[in-house]
């Protein structure tokens, strides 16, 4: 994690301790302590209690007949307090069956902590739901893993969210407590170190958020951004939701490596052999690792070749690979040799497969090895409810998208790299056409592209709005419009790019901002446009209907020049235009000649 901000750890280890005690005496004056044990699940249970959560605790009991008197004198000050509570009453027989049917308690109980009296029993509760667990993991991972899709579903992905949702989100705090509970049942390792400093800087957040707004909300809500920021130490809302933005895919990533290794627990080992893939690169066990006597150091094209080789075959690269390759692949040459700039364009060309493998690349630091531009755009929000994604992952869509529309156009490779490099200039000052422009043409040089191609790479880049901005707000029968978009383009190469481009950049941005209307639009624009770059004769403007009087119109006369009266059902003392006779004009205007006046009534 980048950047320095204020840590609210030593605040939740203070808030534990001090519940703690006061629970303590609390219990101390409710019972003697024999046979009767105090639970804390849940945040508090983990010690990770935030200004507004609420306490969840669990008496558990050998079977006493006073139990309930002895919960009544628990509950009833923490309620006085206003303080939510989530409370149960069990024996251990209780906690093991409840937990056996419910995924929420079972979870709970993974990660409960001892408060106060018997400690043999939270032990032994803790100890019997752990075994059940992990016996029957099989089931309960699947019940574990629907559980997190469908919290996704609702609650959308926290990193590309406008207004994430810190604890539900995917990418969010539920997450690594799923992962916690897949590492308990021993089937996979817990949370890493990155994952683990994702996670607190989230719980960082979510402290601020309930400062704030005080009271206990897990929706960071734009309103409440930059004061969350200013409690955290941050520049602005922006610096604040880089980073939370930073932290939900560094979760994200580490839970669907969780899951992976998940998957190949469940379905059994993995054929044995390696395969080969490309030069250096198998596949061993589902995986994409180096082959045996590889050395890394000595091949700087290795690392492109490997991830080209990964989306080719849609397999993931294994992670002690990408560690190997992150930490001892050589710079990259400048300009690249050709070999790396074909596995770079193999890479997108891949489609859907090339965007867990370019994250892969992401979260391991290779990316800004590569192309250091790339920083100025990674993780950075877009602010605007138009677009579902930050700059860069809108980038790698974008040019997922761009995947499927090579064969329209005479440079397949030019326009995988424009598509992943056309909004590049969000990362400076400035309209970004402009900047990306000038960012584009030291990226081509970098990557060894020829003059001719950084040159038609910068004019897309420039112009990669020009299509759907002119089509959707300029006159499309105008020919100066059509002759304007013709001299900017310059030749059917860019337009067809820019046409492949309108349509995958469009769709990567979100369903608000390409739609049937838009496309119709578009390739109506392109048609006409290519047209005059074919030498075709110049159109002719059709011509436009008359202007209508300046003064307000009357119910009459807007149905009249709507069309909906006809001609015979006009209001006599009118034109034959349909409107008012003092408004005719001669021949070659409105109308050929005025109607007669009709007599005035007789009075």
């Amino acid at each position: 994690m980048r950047g320095e901000a204020r840590s609210f750890a030593a605040a939740r280890k203070e808030r534990t301790a001090d519940t703690d005690r006061w629970l303590k005496d609390l219990f101390r004056t409710a019972t003697d302590g024999d046979h009767v044990s105090l639970v804390a699940v849940g945040s508090l249970g983990r010690g990770e209690p935030a200004p507004g959560s609420d306490l969840d605790l669990v008496l558990l009991h050998n079977g006493r007949a006073d139990v309930a008197r002895i919960a009544d004198r628990i509950w009833y000050p923490i309620w006085d307090a206003a303080i939510g509570l989530d409370h149960s009453v069990r024996t251990v027989e209780e906690a093991v069956s409840v937990a056996r049917q419910d995924l929420k308690a079972v979870l709970g109980l993974i990660q409960a902590r001892h408060v106060a009296g018997d400690p043999d029993l939270t032990r032994k509760a803790r100890e019997a739901v752990l075994a059940e667990w992990r016996a029957d993991s099989r089931r309960r991972l699947g019940e574990l893993r629907e559980a997190a899709d469908q919290r996704a579903q609702v609650s959308g992905e926290l990193a590309f969210l406008l207004e994430p949702d810190l604890k539900d989100g995917r990418g969010g705090l539920r997450d690594v407590q799923a992962m916690q509970a897949v590492a308990a049942a021993w089937v996979a390792s817990a949370p890493g170190p990155r994952a683990r400093e994702a996670y607190e800087f989230i719980l960082d957040v979510r402290h601020a958020l309930h400062v704030v707004t005080g009271r206990g909300t897990d929706r960071l809500v734009l309103q409440e951004q930059d004061a969350v920021a200013g409690v955290l130490g941050l520049l602005d809302a922006e610096a604040l939701m880089r980073r939370l933005a930073e932290a939900g895919r560094t979760i994200s990533h580490a839970f669907d490596a969780t899951w992976r290794t998940v998957d190949r627990l469940v379905s059994g080992p993995a054929p044995r052999g390696r395969r080969p893939l490309a030069d250096g690169v198998v596949e061993h066990g589902g995986e994409v690792v180096l082959a045996r006597g590889v050395d890394p150091r000595k091949d700087p094209v290795l690392v492109l070749r490997a991830a080209a080789a990964a989306a080719d075959s849609g397999l993931p690269l294994a992670p002690a690979t990408v560690s190997v390759l992150a930490a001892q692949s050589p710079p990259m040459p400048v300009p690249w040799p050709e070999e790396a700039r074909d596995a770079l364009v193999s890479i997108l060309g891949a489609g859907r497969a090339a965007v867990p493998v370019w994250e892969e690349l992401d979260q391991a630091g290779i990316l800004v090895k590569l192309l250091p531009d790339w920083e100025r755009v990674r993780h950075r929000p877009q602010r605007n409810p138009i677009h579902r994604f930050t700059v860069d992952r809108h980038l790698i869509e974008a040019a997922a998208n761009a995947a499927s529309h090579t064969r329209e156009v005479s440079r397949p490779d030019l326009l995988l790299i424009a598509a992943l490099l056309h909004d590049v200039g969000k990362g400076w000052p400035g309209d970004h056409s402009a900047t990306g422009e000038v960012v584009v043409r030291d990226i081509g040089t970098r990557i060894g592209l020829p003059p001719a191609d950084v040159e038609t790479l910068a004019t897309v880049v420039r112009h990669h709005l020009l299509l759907p901005e002119t089509a959707t707000r300029r006159d499309l029968d105008d020919p100066v419009t059509i002759e304007k978009v013709a001299a900017t383009v310059g030749s059917r190469e860019v337009l067809d790019l820019l046409a492949a481009l309108a349509v995958a950049d469009g769709i990567a941005t979100g369903p608000a901002a390409w739609n049937s209307w838009k496309a119709g639009l578009v390739a109506d624009l392109v048609r006409r446009v290519r047209s005059v770059l074919a030498g075709s004769p110049r159109p002719s403007r059709r011509r436009s209907r008359p202007s209508r009087p300046r003064w307000p119109a009357t119910a009459v006369e807007r149905s009249a020049w709507s069309g909906e009266r006809s001609r015979s059902s006009r209001p006599t003392g009118w034109g034959c235009c349909g409107a008012p006779r003092a408004c005719c004009r001669p021949t070659g205007s409105w109308c050929a000649r005025p109607r007669p006046r009709p007599p005035a009534p007789r009075r």
